[in-house]
């Protein structure tokens, strides 16, 4: 029977991201804060950083100390802190230390709650709902969508005894704790291939190993730049799930406002043309929300945390998502297109009545000269 691996040293990061507004302007939200701990995330520091750059670097805000309580009744205290992204998302983060001699078989029931905890959530919201209120001068457009985006991170600097990674790679547990499936059966062999094709390393001590809503890292330097990827990543999801939303609301408001439309028109004045320009302007707003989402981070080179950030992506399955928005933007666009052609028509049509209405009456008032 294989040895446990236990932790040493290491906590748990656990993420909870809200959608907040159209934009948040992180200097006046650092004006606001005032003597509020603060700051702005830079650069990243690991060895390979220098292949991503923040375009625009968020703002972190130290919260202080809590205890919450699970569902189940589990109590932690830990530090909360949260993280303000430009393009509206805010990100609480709740910090629990493992304590040490811990094993991963013993953590993986409270994974199995903490993944999607509700309870959690509804702290978090608490916190965001507070801060923002704080902040509302700074918010621009602020939303109050209901959707969360949930993430954990098992971070650990320190295994015992200092297993290679493979060992950590081939336990069977850690497959069945990203996916906090805490029960005693075995996960099959194909699923522990899917959890380990996303799995990373640079140096011989290190690695990085990313599920959909969990990964576990181990970094001896205690670099949190994995983790800062890791929730820019799930920042990057939750905005495109917004913005999907709101291009199905659009596109209902759109169908909706068009047969209102229909109705309003008169002979002189096109239905359609308050219409065409409202769909104008919102398809411009979002497009330009959508791509300050798209270049948070720019990928300069092909190292390993660009690797790590690529993985990400793949594994939250973005590209589906930024197809579905960029699928509902075309249809937005292509509305534009067809009301801005019923416009067109419409004032052609009325150019060619005065026309005609001008021939006739130069042709009246040469008859009546005669």
């Amino acid at each position: 029977m294989t040895a446990p691996l236990i932790i040493e040293d290491g906590c748990i990061l656990a993420y909870r991201l809200f959608d907040v507004g159209d934009e948040i302007h992180l200097d006046a939200a650092e004006k606001v804060l005032g003597d509020a701990p603060a700051r702005r995330r830079a650069k990243l520091m690991r060895e390979g950083a220098a292949s991503l750059q923040f375009v625009v670097p968020p703002l972190d805000v130290a919260i202080g100390p809590r205890k919450e309580t699970l569902g189940s009744g589990r109590a932690f205290e830990g530090e909360v802190t949260a993280r303000l992204f430009d393009y509206g998302a805010a990100s609480i983060v709740f910090e629990w230390p493992i304590p040490r001699g811990t094993s991963l078989d013993e953590l993986l029931p409270l994974c199995d709650e903490l993944y999607e905890s509700t309870a959690l959530e509804a702290a978090a919201r608490r916190e965001v709902v507070a801060l923002m209120q704080k902040l509302r001068t700074a918010i621009e457009g602020p939303h109050e969508w209901s959707g969360v985006e949930t993430y954990t991170v098992i971070f650990v600097r320190a295994f015992a005894d200092h297993p290679p990674t493979s060992r950590i790679t081939d336990s069977p547990v850690v497959a069945k704790l990203l996916l906090g499936e805490p029960g005693p059966k075995s996960l099959s062999e194909d699923a522990r291939r899917d959890i380990l094709k996303h799995a990373h390393s640079y140096f011989e001590d290190d690695l990085a190993i990313i599920d959909y809503s969990s990964a576990l890292v181990l970094e001896p330097s205690g670099a949190r730049d994995i983790p800062d990827i890791l929730e820019l990543a799930t920042s990057q999801l939750l905005e495109l799930r917004y913005y999907d939303d709101q291009l199905d609301r659009e596109l209902g408001r759109i169908y909706d406002e068009f047969g209102i439309a229909r109705r309003r028109g008169t002979l002189f004045r096109s239905p359609y043309e308050k219409l065409a320009r409202l769909v104008l302007r919102r398809f411009v707003e979002l497009t330009e929300f959508t791509e300050r989402v798209d270049n948070a981070l720019k990928v300069v080179g092909d190292f390993y945390l660009a690797r790590v950030y690529q993985s990400a992506l793949a594994r939250f399955r973005i590209a589906t998502w930024q197809a579905s928005v960029d699928g509902k933007q075309s249809l937005v666009a292509q509305a534009y297109g067809l009301l801005k052609g019923e416009v067109d028509i419409r004032r052609s049509t009325i150019l060619e009545i005065v026309v005609i209405v001008l021939i006739l009456l130069e042709l009246v008032t040469a008859l009546r000269g005669k």
